[in-house]
């Protein structure tokens, strides 16, 4: 792990993109009632970081879904 707290395997491949993919983490976070905070979130359990990770990815596939459809 890295000082963040993140494993090596959770980098961002465009670095541009990493503002909005934090800013979609708490969006997320918020709308499911887990309390996100910026840097260490260690304290929150694995099912907690699992279902905030596991609706990012709902929603970057969906995303990418409308895109392809030219939505």
């Amino acid at each position: 792990m890295n000082q963040s707290g993140s494993s090596s395997n959770s980098r961002v491949n465009v670095p541009e993109a990493k503002g909005a993919l934090d800013n979609m983490k708490f969006e997320i976070a918020r709308e499911l009632g887990i309390n996100f905070k910026q840097g260490y979130n260690g304290d929150l359990s694995s099912r907690e970081n699992g279902y905030v990770g596991g609706y990012m990815v709902k929603r970057l596939i969906e995303q990418a879904e409308r895109q392809m459809a030219g939505k």
